[in-house]
């Protein structure tokens, strides 16, 4: 989608949010936001660095409930992540926004196209984020390791799907606003801090699941936080979600899900590579000759692949043609995993695209 357009979106969006209602798209009749986004509003909490040691004290002090958690890598957008689990009945969804430090929405209002941008468009997650105006004045000077400061908005409504249709009634997501340090900056201002970046990675995400934690959060969207324009490594990033959520990990069997949503549109895919085989252990090889890897729609690919002592994942190809297939998956649905293990399962999509 255009940069013209997406402003266009931004700016009907903001003008729905303003009136209180937007027209819904199969009767025309007004669908009220006024009460949702109020309570949004009012239930936005900003979190300093102070704030979020404490949570990260308590989350991982406290036993874990051992849930048998489902560890997934899809080939979608946050967005269309979020609208699928939703669909699914999938309980409190939590979606990581892989946030600007230093501006409201990033470029949301301008049309830009990253992940913020793009559930910014989707909801109402840029009126929340102008109620924390103090995530974001420490960071106007920062040097690009940005801090520990959260914002959690609670019970956002959603009112558009991952291509941009309205839809006929909205529903509620949490979003967590927390800014990756910005590899990038660093390498080319600061090369001496760039040694830090990895033990800033794995003290923030650890607080991103206190955060989520902490609000009760049951099902939560990540992603490949930090890897676009922030220049962090994919397999860096992979790896410390994935030695915080495994067995052993700090926050393992403290959530029902977490799905990895990795919207790579590069050749050769490499980011879903990186978190394929961070948490299957596999890969799928690289394409050759200029293609895409591509399958047979009805041909799963090698099955059931165990990590860090969770049950065997059945993982399966799912064809390029958008996320309706990769959400439903043509497959017996596996056996639930033993108490305290994870249960990972990847679908690997050739040509991810919204919708």
């Amino acid at each position: 989608m255009s940069r013209t357009a997406n402003k266009a979106f931004s700016s009907q969006n903001e003008a729905f949010i303003k009136q209180g209602w937007y027209p819904s798209p199969t009767t025309g009749r007004a669908v009220d936001l006024t009460s949702l986004v109020a309570a949004a509003k009012h239930a936005v909490t900003s979190y300093d660095v102070s704030a979020t040691d404490r949570l990260l004290s308590a989350a991982t002090s406290a036993p874990s409930p051992s849930l048998p958690t489902t560890l997934s890598v899809t080939a979608e957008s946050s967005s269309a992540a979020a609208a699928r689990l939703h669909a699914l009945g999938a309980p409190r969804i939590a979606v990581l926004n892989f946030a600007s430090a230093r501006n409201p929405g990033g470029g949301y209002i301008n049309g830009a196209t990253a992940q913020e941008e793009d559930v910014c468009r989707s909801s109402a997650l840029y009126t929340t984020l102008l109620q924390a105006p103090d995530f974001y004045a420490p960071h106007q000077k920062s040097d690009g390791r940005y801090s520990h400061r959260m914002v959690y908005s609670p019970a956002v409504p959603v009112f558009r799907d991952a291509a941009g249709a309205l839809l006929p009634a909205p529903y509620t997501v949490d979003f967590i606003t927390a800014a990756a340090p910005n590899a990038g900056a660093l390498a080319k201002n600061h090369p001496h801090l760039l040694p830090q970046v990895s033990q800033i990675l794995r003290e923030r995400a650890a607080r991103i699941l206190a955060l989520c934690a902490h609000h009760g959060a049951r099902t939560l969207v990540l992603g490949a936080w930090g890897c676009g324009v922030f220049r962090n490594e994919p397999a860096e990033v992979a790896r410390v979600f994935h030695d915080l959520l495994m067995p052993g990990g700090a926050f393992h069997g403290r959530f029902d899900a977490a799905v990895f949503a990795i919207y790579d549109r590069s050749k050769g895919q490499d980011v879903m590579r990186h978190f394929l085989k961070e948490f299957t252990g596999t890969a799928p090889p690289p394409p050759t000759n200029g293609r895409r890897r591509s399958s047979s729609p009805s041909k799963p690919d090698t099955p059931s692949q165990t990590t860090g002592g969770g049950e065997g994942p059945s993982r399966r190809v799912v064809p390029g043609s958008g996320d309706r297939e990769a959400s439903k998956p043509k497959q017996d649905k596996p056996a639930a995993p033993a108490d305290g293990q994870a249960k990972i399962t990847s679908f690997f999509q050739a040509k991810p695209r919204d919708g």
